[in-house]
């Protein structure tokens, strides 16, 4: 990568969400308790899930895989602003950059392909009941994972070797706390159509192709909940969907939200804050979702909990 006047440029500015001094110590401790609440309740929901054979279904499988990337996805882009807050400096080098904005890339559309594969396992659960342990198969789902990894990594590469034939200005500061492909594409100083074009391609088949398989799995889904004769079935279907629909609709509202706060005020530092939602909050909020409205994993977690609490007890006593 080059500048301008063809000299080497070895790092990028993150400004971050403000550059007031007296917040930098309100968001080094804010941003440092929302991480630890994300790794700690991910890996509740992981540990839940693989510990209980109960939970050994595709619905399970999928929400696991979820949690996982969530742990990685925040792990991406917090630790390296928590640092830059706690050491006062704004540096990212060219190389870190590069690679924060690969997994940032890979790990976000990971999330979103598995959001879809949950949708399209609780269509299959719903609407095919008696042929769902024959098309949920554990190979199915296998290769469906592998699948979906192997487009997102393709995704993110494309991206990244876009990114490395583009010279840069010498303005090489970036209003926000990640690298974001849209914020190093305004840095550049050369023909950005071929990017542009990537992006919004990708954007249009890897968002809205899965998004548009969520609104078709669950218009499916309505249906057959509204055939159910029963109020109590009715319910019961309705409740195997609700933890994953409302993970659903808290993700894909925070990313259009910060894509019309984005195209409505033209501010790159508003779109910072806005990111804020589905870069940390939503993976914060996912294991409390689906951990305060699914039985099975609470039931789990308590257990779990009972037995940390009895080994522990009984540890003290053999100490004491």
């Amino acid at each position: 990568m080059v500048q301008g006047n063809d000299t080497p440029t070895s790092e990028f500015l993150l400004l971050g969400l403000s550059e007031d001094p007296e917040l930098q110590p309100i968001l080094f401790g804010l941003f440092l308790c929302m991480y630890l609440i994300t790794v700690l309740g991910n890996l509740l929901i992981i540990l839940a899930v693989s510990s209980d054979s109960h939970l050994h279904t595709p619905m399970y499988f999928f929400l696991s895989n979820l949690s996982l990337v969530d742990i990685c996805f925040t792990s991406t882009t917090i630790p390296k602003m928590v640092v830059n807050i706690q050491t006062q400096s704004k540096a990212i080098t060219y190389a870190g950059c590069i690679t924060q904005m690969y997994f940032l890339t890979l790990f976000g559309g990971w999330d979103n392909f598995l959001l879809t594969a949950m949708a399209y396992d609780r269509f299959v659960a719903i609407c095919h009941p008696l042929h769902y342990m024959v098309i949920m198969s554990p190979q199915f789902c296998g290769l469906l994972l592998l699948l979906l990894w192997i487009i997102s990594s393709l995704n993110s590469l494309l991206h990244s070797l876009m990114l490395l034939r583009l010279s840069f200005r010498e303005d090489l500061e970036i209003p926000h706390f990640i690298c974001e492909i849209k914020q190093m594409i305004k840095l550049d100083c050369s023909d950005t159509f071929l990017n542009d074009i990537a992006l919004y391609l990708a954007t249009g088949l890897l968002v809205g192709g899965p998004l548009a398989g969520i609104l078709y799995s669950y218009s499916k889904i309505v249906s057959s909940i509204c055939a159910i004769p029963s109020v109590q079935g009715k319910y019961k279907a309705f409740s195997t969907c609700a933890s994953h629909l409302s993970v659903v609709s808290l993700f894909y509202c925070s990313v259009l939200g910060v894509y019309f706060s984005s195209a409505s005020t033209h501010s790159s530092q508003s779109s910072a804050v806005t990111s804020v939602m589905y870069t940390v909050v939503t993976p914060m909020l996912n294991p409390f979702i689906y951990s305060l409205r699914n039985r099975d994993i609470k039931e789990s977690l308590k257990r779990i909990l009972g037995m940390a609490h009895t080994k522990g007890t009984i540890v003290l006593g053999l100490k004491m």
